[in-house]
């Protein structure tokens, strides 16, 4: 970077841990708190954190009592390596104490609906059903995501945990996931599918019960497609946005205090003086100071446009940029600490 480059000047309004200060739209604003729903759905751009967030939330909930449940939509996930264990699979089981983790098949939860809905206990009966899944599921778009959101509905119905987080599809494609049961009910009037579609309709239709959280970061394309997937959620589904929770925000390394004294800094007298006391060049150190400011302004003013485009009901929960080549426990125990901070407990 030259030394003709632009001054260290803080600009933008993001200040401070969890910007409290200046966010107006604290998670007690809201009416219900995030973990007090029963079903929650994260989803988020490819790449925003979407399944470390699903993980942290699903430990947050379980060292708070709450007996919890973590499903990955797609079963090729890596939801396992946030929390150090084998491989997942449809067949739920305990990770940590209170949480359960599984990946869905949506073959599987169609053999399990045929069980408990239909009452074919014979596998032999199964079996030529499940094998016509796939073709069935081609002809009538929406079947995969009716399995998939019902089994998730279903654990709900059951009272079979007090929370379900599901790190569910991408923002691209989670209307459509959410959006399945409402489109077959309205199409079948009467008959039993359209009972079952009833009861998922009720259960993804209250706000107490369900929400979905998106996951972003401050940058231009995931802030853009938290704006609009704002938008589909409400004309297209009847599923409450419960928050919109920011990955990986960078703290404040510099006030403006400190960017005058750095800016003092490259004036040749004083880097002069500097370089002869410590017998090498300060550039790097200063250069390095200079990014780090441009860096923070650059995302204070996405996360201003993001402020600006979402309801300001929706709460807004910040998570700091983990400096970690890898993720596992540790991280996913650090996201969870986090979560635990914004949301007031």
């Amino acid at each position: 970077m030259s030394r003709s480059a632009a001054p260290l000047t803080s600009v933008g309004s993001v200040s401070g841990p969890g910007f409290r200060a200046l966010d107006s739209r604290a998670p007690a604003a809201n009416l219900l708190n995030l973990l007090d729903r029963k079903l929650i759905f994260v989803t988020g751009k490819g790449g925003v954190g979407k399944t470390a967030v699903t993980a942290a939330l699903g430990l947050l909930a379980a060292e708070r009592g709450k007996r919890t449940l973590v499903c990955e939509v797609d079963s090729k996930g890596n939801l396992a390596e946030f929390f150090e264990t084998g491989p997942t699979a449809f067949e739920e089981r305990e990770i940590q104490p209170g949480l359960w983790a599984m990946s869905m098949d949506t073959e599987a939860s169609l053999k399990q609906y045929l069980v408990l809905q239909l009452k074919l206990g014979l596998m032999a009966r199964i079996g030529p059903l499940a094998r016509m899944f796939d073709f069935v599921a081609t002809a009538a778009p929406g079947v995969k995501e009716i399995v998939t959101v019902g089994k998730l509905c279903w654990e709900i119905k059951e009272r079979h945990y007090d929370l379900v987080v599901t790190d569910a599809a991408p923002t691209g494609h989670i209307v459509g996931q959410l959006a399945a049961p409402q489109a077959i009910n309205g199409l079948i009037q009467v008959g039993p599918v359209r009972q079952q579609t009833g009861w998922m309709l009720d259960i993804l239709g209250d706000p107490k019960t369900t929400g979905v959280a998106i996951v972003t970061t401050p940058e231009e394309m995931p802030v853009n497609e938290t704006i609009e997937l704002q938008g589909r959620l409400q004309t297209e589904t009847n599923v409450d946005l419960a928050a919109v929770i920011v990955n990986r925000v960078l703290p404040e390394l510099f006030g403006r205090r400190e960017e005058a004294i750095f800016e003092r800094l490259w004036e040749p007298d004083i880097r002069d003086l500097l370089e002869s006391e410590i017998g090498g060049s300060v550039e790097p150190m200063l250069d390095g100071a200079r990014m780090a400011v441009t860096l923070r302004r650059t995302r204070a003013s996405h996360l201003d446009r993001l402020r600006a485009g979402v309801a300001p009901s929706v709460p807004m929960l910040y998570l700091p940029y983990l400096f970690a080549r890898s993720h596992g426990l540790r991280s996913t125990r650090q996201l969870a600490e986090a979560l635990s901070a914004e949301l007031g407990y």
